[in-house]
């Protein structure tokens, strides 16, 4: 007697995978200029990752990128320095 077959995987989820797209925007954004971007797009990063089954990494770097870049702002101007390059 031969043994049932294995069911079949469950579909993938319903949609599109941005996955990429959010974190690698997010760094990009945290590097620059917006750390409270680079956190939102990080963690629209994670939560496709979870949802499609991929690794978080670029999400996690981007929300680390911009709280770096929120600490390091925050430093600069508190040492008194213009938010303004040509003043």
């Amino acid at each position: 007697m031969n043994a049932p077959y294995p069911p079949p995987p469950p579909p993938p989820a319903v949609g599109r995978d941005r996955t990429t797209l959010w974190g690698v925007l997010g760094i990009v954004l945290g590097l620059i200029c917006c750390g409270i971007l680079g956190i939102v797009f990080g963690y629209l990063s994670i939560r496709d990752a979870k949802r499609f089954g991929k690794s978080p990494v670029l999400g996690w770097i981007a929300i680390a990128l911009g709280v770096v870049n929120i600490i390091g702002n925050a430093i600069w101007r508190a040492s008194g320095h213009s938010m303004y390059w040509y003043r």
